[in-house]
């Protein structure tokens, strides 16, 4: 895939903290948290916490206007010139937030030269694939936890996708069927793809090989094994060992490269990797923890985007 790309796509990966390794010394990223509305539960997520010692992904301390994203982005850029790629990871899916677009416009436009990036869930990716691809995004992160329905259903607990509530193994093959479709167009639009997998001891772990085996396939990049952080309803499995992660990581490697630094950050984090400035500017109790969790109340409710 690498050999397949323009020079200039190149040097953008060698300054992609999540896509370089040796980029995560030197160039950071700044999380926009512009998309509080989800359209899947995953039985791994719990956005209700938000902490300096709450260090996860879906964490935030604010839901900013894509107005307020810019100016955000702008002082950022102003003190941290080594920020390279700036990206939308929620707290809830960006591509079920119109913000996330209206941001991308406007980062666009104020900082034609900064990377765009975004981590969906990948259930409207074919829907909306156009607006992202007019939106010039250009690496893309999906969340990708299986490729076998019976698994799925195990790991999601429901969806809502076009106005109805779906659950059970319905759900999951309607989720990985537009996750795979959404990651073929990518591919084939030259996007640069990601995909980040949740180790899941007793659900996916034995299955994370074929999902690496498929990803190979469809041309994806690089996959990012992550550790479950055990909460919500999957708060009784342990989570695995470095060992156990890092052998899976291993039996994956013939297939897809894989991503070994991830630090699994919040919503709203920037700097480099393994130093989140969001943390250090922040204090406990500053979050509007109701009004979160009111909007994902609402998009539960509406089934739609917001």
């Amino acid at each position: 895939m690498k050999e397949c790309m323009s020079d200039e796509m190149k040097r953008k990966i060698s300054e992609h903290p999540c896509y370089s390794p040796e980029a995560q010394h030197k160039f950071g990223r700044l999380h926009l948290a512009v998309a509080p509305s989800c359209n899947i539960q995953c039985n791994y997520c719990d956005r209700k916490f938000d902490c300096v010692n709450e260090s996860r992904p879906g964490v935030t301390s604010e839901v900013l206007s894509p107005t307020d994203a810019l100016a955000k982005t702008a002082q950022i850029l102003r003190e941290h010139p080594y920020i390279r790629v700036v990206g939308i990871a929620g707290p809830g899916d960006p591509l079920d937030n119109d913000a996330t677009f209206e941001t991308f416009r406007l980062i666009r436009e104020n900082f034609p030269d900064i990377t765009l990036c975004i981590s969906t869930n990948g259930l409207l990716l074919p829907d909306r694939f156009d607006e992202l691809a007019e939106s010039k995004v250009e690496t893309l992160t999906v969340t990708l936890n299986a490729i076998d329905p019976d698994i799925q259903k195990e790991i999601i607990s429901m969806i809502y996708y076009n106005g109805k509530k779906y659950s059970g193994r319905e759900a999951a093959e309607i989720l990985i069927q537009n996750q795979l479709e959404g990651i073929k167009k990518a591919v084939a639009a030259g996007m640069t793809v990601k995909i980040n997998t949740v180790l899941i001891p007793g659900i996916n772990d034995k299955h994370i090989i074929e999902i690496a085996k498929k990803m190979n396939e469809t041309g994806v990049y690089i996959m990012n094994v992550m550790p479950l952080i055990n909460q919500a309803a999957f708060a009784d499995i342990v989570p695995p060992t470095d060992a156990e992660r890092k052998a899976v990581q291993d039996a994956c490697a013939p297939y897809v490269k894989q991503m070994k630094h991830c630090r699994q950050c919040r919503s709203d984090a920037y700097g480099l990797i393994g130093k989140d400035l969001s943390i250090e500017k922040k204090s406990c109790g500053k979050t509007s923890v109701s009004e979160l969790n009111e909007l994902k109340t609402v998009s539960v409710k509406k089934g739609g985007k917001n």
